[in-house]
């Protein structure tokens, strides 16, 4: 069924609420489970964004590996990916590009002014996905 499930991350606590589910399907099915990680910084005109891109994306990639390095001990199959630019479009070309079966995500749950402010990156995965897409709503994390 699922061969390879591909999960983007943000590097927040609550994108990762999404990886218990897909550690259960990928022992079902004995799915290979696709970390990836978009990094993109924002800069000021005029500036050289070089170094803080390449900072960006080193950060992506130790964040992933490290992640990676758990879930590998917990027998699952894991790859790892990072790439740089907007979330949605870089999550759907990878979609598109490589092998995957299922992209499963949290979101946010944002809603109103936020919504609207920052955009819904999930919102834009699920519309626009050429494979099938499992979404859950993480919850808040509580003090």
């Amino acid at each position: 069924m699922y061969r390879n499930i591909l999960v983007p991350l943000d590097g927040s606590p609550l994108a990762e609420e999404i990886l218990p589910q897909v550690k259960e399907l990928a022992r079902l099915t004995g799915a290979q489970i696709s970390l990836l990680r978009v990094a993109l910084v924002h800069t000021f005109p005029g500036a050289d964004p070089t170094e803080r891109q390449v900072e960006a994306t080193q950060k992506a990639y130790d964040y992933l590996e490290g992640l990676a390095e758990q879930l590998i001990k917990e027998g699952l199959k894991i790859s790892t990916h990072v790439r740089y630019g907007h979330d949605a479009a870089e999550i759907l070309d990878h979609a598109r590009q490589e092998d995957i079966d299922l992209v499963a995500m949290s979101t946010h749950g944002r809603t109103g002014v936020g919504r609207w402010a920052l955009g819904s990156v999930s919102e834009r995965v699920l519309r626009h996905s050429p494979k099938p897409v499992l979404l859950t709503r993480a919850r808040e994390a509580t003090p």
